[in-house]
């Protein structure tokens, strides 16, 4: 291929037209596919099958399969992204519509075709640990076969994935994650637009060799190139939801939705400015929610500690809300909130950059388990919350259940603790009172894992990123925190 025509193909592809006529055809695709099983639910696959996903017809349920999970010789079931949270929906209603798209060269994205069906035998087998009698794990009519689609992974990759899943299932089986009891096995079905037919299921099946189907709908049709030129006047673009910050000029799926019909009907010479305009009103751009004046979305309560912590963002639980009573108190992680005269709640600023990871570990976390150690003892509740309320919060209430609570889940503070200072000497944090908020209870690697466990499976969108999760486990584990430890992994 030519200068001029990379030229010609990079221009097309970074075209904001091109892309949102590109979904639309796709999303035509996928509302066939939904017609096709109307009692099975469908949910996009975050973050790219929310372009695909009509949201009046997606379940209102995240899911997070991860494409590197299933990337060449990085195959992995994540225990932080188990997405354990969709079996209770896939058992009630005996299956489960997964959209997801990719770029060109692909027919079936990395999420699809090996992260997915990694996750299916994975619970599959974990089942067979939790549920099963000994004697009846050798049990073959539970199918815990690894199926994958033969035309994207090679018979060596996949044979190479299945040496591994019996450690995966291991590890899951002994983990503290709830697994449901499966009335069938898991099983991945593949559709794309080079479908003719759609797969013929009876989800009303109940005999032995039923299954319940995880149904991976691969939203863009597989173009050699990339580009493909349409009468309708746009090149269709293969997996044009991907990477939207490349192209999207600010917009988001929930604004796209938000908006589709103007975004849709709009020349192409004046697309730039309605675009620009949509992203500039309040709203449009955070999230994937198409309604504007939404309200907002209750704190996330960790279930292990019957609510005593809880998880949220900040757009989500504005101070008015948390005055009104004396039973919940919030910290906010924010960039520009102060404390106000007779706020009982915390602010703590939240610095970005190299700097922030240090301002985390010296000023946050002390001065966030000090308000929480005292407000706890004294009967209250605590919110955290942050921007994305997937990681920084995570991080601090990950600390607070490591410090307060019991491997039960029961709290490990009187109401004398209350009053006690955790911390002493400042920013320096050179004196931390562990034998009077810590009683005995042991502090390593394994128990902060459960913790986080704790909460993914309260908040399934819970993604601590790995700078937040090093910055705990040094708090905790490390010299002057508490002496030296080996990091978490």
């Amino acid at each position: 291929m030519d200068i001029d025509a990379l030229s010609y193909l990079r221009r097309e592809c970074a075209d904001i037209y091109n892309r949102l006529h590109s979904i639309e055809e796709d999303v035509a695709f996928v509302n066939r596919v939904t017609k096709a099983y109307p009692e099975i639910p469908i949910l996009p696959n975050l973050r790219c099958g929310a372009w695909y996903t009509d949201p009046a017809l997606a379940t209102n349920v995240p899911a997070y399969f991860k494409s590197t999970d299933g990337h060449f010789n990085n195959w992995s079931f994540n225990l932080r992204r188990s997405n354990l949270h969709l079996l209770p929906l896939i058992i009630e209603k005996r299956g489960l519509i997964l959209v997801d798209s990719t770029r060109s060269g692909k027919k079936i994205p990395d999420a699809l075709s090996k992260t997915v069906p990694i996750w299916c035998a994975v619970i599959n087998r974990a089942h067979l640990i939790r549920h099963s009698n000994p004697a009846e794990k050798g049990n073959s009519a539970w199918d815990t076969k690894l199926y994958t689609p033969p035309s994207t992974v090679s018979r060596q990759e996949h044979d190479q994935i299945e040496q591994r899943l019996d450690g995966w299932a291991q590890a899951l089986g002994i983990s503290s994650f709830s697994l449901p009891s499966l009335p069938s096995p898991l099983r991945p079905i593949w559709i794309t637009p080079a479908n003719s037919m759609f797969p013929n299921l009876d989800t009303k099946q109940t005999n032995e060799d039923d299954f319940l189907p995880v149904i991976c709908v691969s939203a863009s049709k597989q173009i050699e190139q990339g580009v493909e030129r349409r009468t309708s006047g746009f090149s269709y673009i293969q997996g044009s939801g991907d990477d939207h910050e490349l192209w999207g000029m600010g917009l988001t799926p929930g604004a796209f939705w938000a908006n589709r019909a103007e975004l849709l009907s709009a020349d192409r010479a004046l697309l730039s400015s309605l675009v620009s305009r949509i992203v500039s009103t309040p709203h449009a751009s955070p999230g994937v929610v198409s309604n504007p004046e939404r309200s907002r979305l209750p704190p996330t309560a960790i279930n292990k500690v019957a609510g005593r912590l809880m998880l949220c963002t900040t757009s989500d639980l504005p101070v008015a809300s948390v005055t009104e009573t004396n039973t919940l108190l919030c910290i906010f992680l924010a960039s520009s909130q102060e404390n106000l005269a007779g706020d009982p709640n915390l602010y703590l600023p939240v610095i970005s950059g190299k700097k922030g990871a240090s301002h985390f570990l010296q000023v946050v976390l002390p001065r966030s388990m000090e308000f929480i150690q005292r407000h706890l003892a004294a009967g209250k509740n605590i919110c955290v919350a942050c921007e994305s309320g997937k990681d920084l919060s995570v991080g601090v209430v990950l600390t607070a259940l490591q410090l307060f609570f019991g491997d039960d889940g029961s709290l490990n503070l009187t109401a004398a603790d209350g009053g006690k200072r955790i911390i002493e000497g400042g920013k320096s944090l050179s004196v931390i009172h562990f034998n009077d908020v810590y009683r005995g209870i042991g502090m390593d690697k394994a128990s902060i894992r459960t913790r986080l466990e704790w909460i993914i499976a309260s908040r399934p969108e819970a993604n601590p990123s790995r700078t937040t999760l090093k910055r705990v486990n040094e708090f905790l584990l490390t010299a002057p925190f508490r002496g030296a430890a080996p990091l978490l992994d």
